[in-house]
């Protein structure tokens, strides 16, 4: 089984992902962040390093997604390469930081691997303000991340919602953590597990 966290930039969704892997025992298969050779240049110039950036990421997923189906395992994955394809890539063209020359090639390549995969068989949007973001990507501290736009936020945001809405791949779990703390709060971890659980198996 095949289970995915959907989410903007400091959603939480690597927290996420390692308290759910834990509970039920699920192999995680997290974002390659520590190792992008493309990610801190990226924050530092977001025009030159776009299109590289997204074409590792679409690599990377790719390659993932085929890991998890031969390997015969639950597998919980930190983002899908359906956010890569619907919302950072278009958003950067969008905002001129991806050539059209560019996106275009990069559609093209997504919409062939398109065809050689399967959606997860349950997807969890982690939905989250921009303040909230904000928070949470001040308290993990990551240095690149620190010259994060806001408006990049912002619009990354408004794409979210606009994908969520019309999901319809599989199964879909939205929480919203502008409320919950499933960190640090014992009974908010407790209702997400419950409400995947009952999504995955049945309330009985």
């Amino acid at each position: 089984m095949h289970i995915a966290i959907a989410g903007n930039i400091g959603s939480g969704k690597t927290t996420l992902t390692g308290l759910l892997a834990k509970h039920f025992g699920w192999h995680p298969h997290y974002e390659d962040v520590e190792s992008n050779p493309y990610l801190h240049s990226f924050y530092e110039d977001m025009q030159r390093w776009s299109f590289n950036l997204q074409i590792y990421f679409l690599n990377s997923r790719f390659r993932q997604i085929i890991h998890i189906r031969e390997g015969g395992k639950t597998v919980i994955q930190d983002r899908t390469i359906y956010e890569d394809a619907h919302i950072f890539a278009p958003n950067l063209h969008e905002m001129n930081l991806m050539t059209t020359r560019d996106y275009d090639n990069y559609r093209d390549l997504f919409d062939l691997m398109a065809t050689f995969i399967q959606p997860p068989d349950l997807l969890i949007y982690l939905k989250a303000s921009v303040p909230t973001l904000v928070k949470q990507i001040q308290k993990r501290g990551r240095e690149y991340e620190e010259s994060i736009r806001l408006d990049y936020l912002k619009s990354l945001n408004t794409r979210y919602e606009e994908w969520i809405a019309t999901y319809k791949l599989g199964k879909l779990l939205i929480f919203n953590v502008d409320n919950i703390d499933m960190a640090e709060n014992p009974e908010d971890l407790g209702m997400v597990i419950e409400k995947v659980n009952a999504e995955l198996h049945g309330l009985f």
